[in-house]
């Protein structure tokens, strides 16, 4: 059977991630402690009263995370595309995973 270029994407990431230790996006659960490692699939700046958040959509072939850093309209070095390990307590809403201001280190 063949797979699309998106599924072995998929499997890629979550292959490297679990190599290096890091967390299962889809395993996490809601308040919990977590370092994951992904890839940035979109990154948006959105403006929050007087203050801008960013926000990118981090996966890792296994699911897909929201990272808000508040206060902030760029960090130099994420883009879409960019591989990220990040750091923080994960918060599950409605199914959607989102971690506010999480610590990070490019790849």
């Amino acid at each position: 059977m063949l797979r699309s270029t998106d599924e072995i994407a998929s499997a890629d990431r979550h292959k490297i991630a679990a190599e290096e230790g890091a967390d299962s996006v889809a395993q996490c659960t809601d308040r919990s402690r977590v370092t994951l490692r992904g890839t940035v699939d979109v990154l948006t700046v959105r403006p929050r009263g007087t203050t801008k958040w960013l926000e990118a959509e981090m996966t890792d072939g296994t699911g897909q995370v929201r990272l808000i850093w508040m206060g902030r309209h760029e960090i130099p070095g994420i883009d879409a595309g960019r591989d990220l390990v990040v750091e923080g307590r994960i918060s599950v809403s409605d199914g959607e995973r989102v971690m506010y201001n999480p610590r990070y280190e490019l790849r």
